[in-house]
């Protein structure tokens, strides 16, 4: 009861902050092109010079009473339940030709199940590291955006969050500088990638093991280049870490950073158009050896902690990324993802490589196109030498029961219904099936119930 007497409240603000906003927003507020062919003899749209958009979420989620033998500092509690909201505004405008510069300011509110720890694919992409009873303001992104086209072929882009109505070439250079998302850019997916819309399960809207240049919420500022040439993208970016790992504050002056490289590929099948993408980041810091913690701890008889052994030193990691139309309204995708598993994980969660496969239905199938249905598997695991790491009692990010005795892969079931209950307001019914939580085959398996609120204002 208290959850609905703040969302209410919280509610009534947001909608008088965007009273003005416009109605029309799609749900996902990505930075790469969202275009629509033209017509034969159509230049595209007519230049949209500013933009006002918004959004605000609700969701409420709640775990079952799972068994629960023992437990440690970074584990999921049983039969728990918790809220969070935020309400977005995206402002943007045309600064000089083929330039926009955005601006995002949010309000958050609210707690992840036992402050967003206990699993390392944890089930709400809407629940970030910082966790308040009251709503703060705060910038996720503040950036500038160059398009420099480089072909005469051109095409549509349609107005939406971070991006103005307008047209450009298929063929050409997109640069972004500021302060966004790794993966407003990197490691897209139409069908898993947007925790407002689509999949609310972290190693289901990015790869897993995709340790992302961020603080705790998300973001981080750098730049990306992007060259688009027919059927091929190369994107390049590099971006401040935090400056320690899993911290709400970066790294001033790119000492400790990541860089990012892109190839996709789209392709025609089945009268649709394909994607594949393969990413692969590294990101140089100072970080811990996960052998080394232990050795130290071994040898001063402590618990290993391997924030005492950080050095600077380097991560790697990819990830290889499929979307596939199969109709206008099914689809299927698939994302495979490794990281380096001996050196801590710095931003993202305690994943050493995950696997996802899924499918995304529209209900046009049955007469409902402003619904969805949809379903994903994911399979994440660690290293052997994690697994010792915490067995002996070390914590991750996210995860860390104070021993790991029978270790297991963590096995991930989602599925959700969205319901268009007006053009702007989606209603979304989540469930999610975890066995063994942060790879612990002693604890679980867990259910997880959500309900997601999704205004487009």
């Amino acid at each position: 009861m208290a959850a609905i007497i703040a969302f209410h409240s919280f509610r009534g603000f947001a909608c008088r902050l965007l009273v003005t906003v416009s109605l029309t927003m799609p749900c996902a507020p990505a930075l790469q092109a969202s275009a629509a062919s033209a017509d034969d003899g159509t230049q595209g749209l007519a230049p949209e010079n500013l933009a006002i958009h918004g959004q605000t979420t609700y969701v409420e989620q709640e775990d079952d009473g799972f068994h629960a033998p023992y437990r440690g500092p970074n584990s999921l509690s049983s039969d728990i339940g918790r809220e969070t909201v935020d309400a977005t505004l995206y402002l943007g405008a045309r600064v000089w030709p083929q330039a926009e510069f955005w601006i995002t300011p949010e309000i958050d509110q609210g707690f992840g199940l036992d402050n967003t720890l206990g699993v390392a694919g944890f089930p709400s992409g809407e629940a970030y590291k910082i966790g308040n009873n009251q709503p703060y303001l705060r910038l996720p992104r503040a950036f500038l955006r160059q398009t420099i086209d480089t072909g005469d072929e051109r095409e549509a882009v349609v107005g939406a969050p971070n991006q103005l109505a307008g047209s450009h070439s298929l063929d050409r250079w997109v640069f972004t500088v500021g302060k966004f998302g790794v993966t407003d850019v990197f490691d897209a997916n139409q069908y898993a990638h947007d925790p407002r819309g689509d999949f609310l399960n972290w190693a289901a809207v990015d790869g897993g093991a995709f340790d992302y240049a961020a603080d705790a919420w998300g973001f981080s500022v750098g730049a990306a280049a992007e060259r688009y040439v027919h059927e091929w993208t190369w994107r390049a970016g590099v971006f401040d870490l935090s400056n320690i790992p899993n911290s709400t504050h970066l790294d001033p002056g790119f000492h400790e950073f990541q860089m990012l490289a892109e190839i996709e590929r789209r392709y025609p099948l089945f009268g649709e158009t394909g994607h594949l993408r393969l990413t692969a980041f590294e990101s140089r810091g100072r970080m811990g050896l996960l052998n080394q913690a232990i050795a130290l701890a071994e040898a001063t008889d402590t618990i290993p902690d391997v924030a005492e052994v950080r050095a600077y030193r380097s991560r790697w990691g990819g990830v290889i990324g499929w979307e596939q139309p199969i109709t206008d309204a099914i689809g299927v995708f698939a994302r495979l993802s490794k990281a380096a598993g001996n050196v801590e994980a710095y931003e993202f969660t305690d994943i050493d490589r995950s696997v996802e496969l899924g499918s995304s239905v529209s209900g046009s199938r049955w007469h409902r196109p402003d619904d969805t249905v949809a379903i994903a598997g994911i399979d994440n695991g660690i290293s052997a030498v994690r697994e010792r790491y915490l067995n002996l009692g070390g914590l991750g990010i996210l995860v860390g029961d104070g021993k790991l005795p029978h270790p297991g892969a963590e096995q991930i079931i989602e599925t959700y219904y969205s319901v268009g209950v007006r053009s702007w307001v989606h209603v979304s019914f989540d469930y999610q099936w975890v066995k063994n939580p942060a790879y612990n085959t002693d604890r679980g398996p867990v259910s997880v119930f959500a309900v997601r609120v999704h205004a487009q204002f």
